[in-house]
């Protein structure tokens, strides 16, 4: 009896076919291509611990502050709603690392301030923190 080999008619495939594979890993690809963008909706917050000491300032700090009677400030300079928009994104093209800080008065409405974060993000800031006051507790 005599041995077929794997190059001989009727012998044992050598090779692996990986046309499944590929074909297998690029819909993968695309799936996860159409999905990756809408599992990222929500808008990234870090808020300080109230135990933790304040923050180190620097010279290039910038605070967006809303005051108790609705008016937008960047820094200390007012500035009106309409102007806050192009403003952030000068501010933005300037510097593309620049962090801000938004402060807002406890009476505004949350949807002010979220109006201002989210024209921080939209303007194309990449770090966008909350100022707060740690709360002081009764002896």
């Amino acid at each position: 009896m005599a041995l077929i080999g794997p190059n001989e008619p009727g012998g044992m495939m050598a090779e692996i076919n990986v046309t499944p594979f590929v074909d297998v890993m690029l819909v993968l690809l695309v799936i996860f291509m159409v999905t990756a963008p809408l599992m990222v909706t929500g808008m990234q917050v870090e808020l300080p611990q109230a135990e933790a000491p304040p923050l180190e300032s620097t010279e290039s700090q910038m605070v967006l502050s809303i005051d108790a009677e609705g008016l937008y400030y960047v820094n200390e300079t007012a500035l009106p709603l309409e102007n806050l928009d192009e403003k952030l994104l000068a501010i933005a093209k300037a510097n593309p690392r620049q962090e801000v800080f938004v402060k807002a008065d406890g009476t505004v409405p949350y949807s002010k301030v979220a109006r201002l974060i989210a024209a921080a993000r939209a303007a194309g800031i990449p770090r966008v923190g909350l100022v707060t006051q740690p709360e002081t507790t009764a002896p």
